[in-house]
């Protein structure tokens, strides 16, 4: 094999193996970040989320232990419903003892600690709506690990991204200044607050299975996938609290799901749709790029969703720019009637 090609050969491959080192799976992450807090006696269980202590944000990253994009899993069991068989059980033995082996790497990785840190701050910036800037990272949060200050933002910015639905952008390069964006809308009143800003990261990905279910997606196959990222109906959880309550009424109520019994089933199963605010605040093709990011991949990686992606695109520049017609219209005839009356 030619010179040249082997060199291409093994930097693929080298690029594979840092992607695959890279994964990790939700539960490995938060507890490992747990894991750090505790250690400093500084972990609170009233609010998880933006406490004093920075050690309480925590952040999970969900698995992709390859490039190539995987299928929403269809197959349901008793643990995927959150119930107390055998086998949920077992699932949620076997997790743990993985989470645990996890423990001692997490902790080994010093920059994991200033992740965690960083997170905290930024997500206090977001809520308190401040400037983020280069230089006050790296004087409050990142200090003696200035030389890794890429490394620590890049994982940090994952966190934001797949925990809270919160995407960080450099808006000025030259002063090296930051933005948060949420993923959604949040011009509406009802998620932009503490309690509700978890809930976005899980939101997308609920949003997510629902897409890929066909736009509904039956109960049971939520709790598959949430399952598989170490979230359990019957569990609270540490980022996101009450996971069943959250999705099934909280995020109802908010009307950015839609929680409905299925038709003559008997016993009762339900189903999830998007609701109104979904619909509003966010899109199908927003929603297929998180999944990609998810994945470590691209959304022309999954063709059929994102095809529909493309059309609903479309579909939804058509309808403005009809809106923005029907404005100027409004406008235009509004104008002529006052000329008119003018002119009597």
């Amino acid at each position: 094999m030619p010179r040249g090609q082997k060199s291409k050969r093994r930097a693929r491959e080298k690029r594979r193996q840092t992607r695959q080192a890279r994964a990790k799976t939700p539960t490995q992450v938060l507890e490992g970040a747990e894991a750090i807090a505790a250690e400093e006696g500084e972990l609170s269980s009233a609010h998880p989320v933006l406490e004093d202590s920075p050690q309480n944000e925590l952040a999970a990253e969900t698995p992709s232990t390859s490039t190539e994009p995987q299928e929403i899993p269809s197959n349901t069991t008793g643990a995927a419903s959150g119930t107390d068989s055998n086998e949920g059980a077992s699932k949620q033995d076997e997790k743990s003892s993985e989470s645990t082996k996890t423990l001692e790497s997490f902790r080994r990785d010093p920059l994991n600690k200033k992740v965690v840190l960083l997170v905290q701050f930024l997500l206090k910036k977001y809520q308190s709506k401040e400037p983020i800037t280069k230089a006050d990272m790296l004087r409050l949060v990142i200090k003696k690990y200035k030389m890794h200050f890429n490394e620590i933002l890049r994982r940090a910015s994952e966190h934001m991204e797949l925990a809270f639905g919160i995407d960080l952008k450099e808006v000025d390069p030259v002063r090296h200044s930051y933005a948060l964006v949420s993923k959604l809308d949040l011009s509406l009143d009802g998620m932009a607050n503490e309690e509700n800003l978890p809930k976005t990261g899980l939101l997308m990905i609920v949003l997510g299975v629902i897409f890929m279910k066909g736009n509904c997606a039956p109960e049971e196959a939520i709790w598959e996938v949430m399952n598989m990222m170490g979230v359990y109906a019957d569990k609270k959880h540490l980022i996101y609290g009450e996971p069943k309550k959250v999705i099934t009424e909280d995020l109802v109520q908010l009307k950015y799901l839609e929680y409905r019994q299925v038709s003559d089933s008997d016993p009762p199963r339900y189903e999830l749709l998007w609701g109104p605010r979904a619909h509003a605040e966010t899109s199908k093709m927003k929603v297929l790029e998180f999944l990609a990011k998810i994945y470590d991949t691209v959304p022309s990686a999954f063709p059929v969703w994102y095809e529909e992606a493309l059309r609903d695109e479309e579909e939804r520049a058509q309808a403005r720019a009809a809106a923005r017609a029907r404005i100027a219209m409004t406008v235009h005839s509004r104008a002529v009637a006052s000329s008119s009356s003018h002119i009597k």
